[in-house]
């Protein structure tokens, strides 16, 4: 998965890099057919204190492609539960696929016993 790192208002250091790394390999790993991922990190300056960092991501992937952002006090925590919505997108999304596919045999199975009888 090729990632493409923006920042605003934000030095990108070498931890913070490691961690959306990291945390991308993890979804990269549920869903292999990803091409890009688009991470923007943003600081907002005239916000209290509550909710400052914010995090979006958005993977590119065949059909419509999937999309998070959160906002958090801790830029840590902000990346966290972006990825954490992500995953669900994936899982639902996958769930969905499959699902598709087994409705189809056994709605041949129930117009078959109807057919039959």
């Amino acid at each position: 998965m090729n990632i493409i790192l923006s920042t605003h208002n934000i030095t990108l250091t070498d931890a913070i890099e490691k961690r959306i790394r990291a945390k991308l390999q993890k979804l990269e790993h549920l869903d292999q057919h990803a091409i890009d991922a688009r991470v923007t990190l943003e600081r907002d300056h005239t916000r209290t204190p509550a909710k400052q960092f914010k995090c979006s991501v958005r993977i590119g992937v065949r059909g419509p492609d999937l999309f998070a952002e959160d906002s958090e006090t801790d830029l840590y925590a902000a990346i966290d539960k972006v990825v954490k919505k992500l995953e669900q997108q994936i899982r639902k999304r996958r769930n969905k696929r499959l699902a598709k596919k087994q409705r189809l045999p056994a709605r041949g199975k129930i117009l078959a016993k109807e057919s039959g009888l």
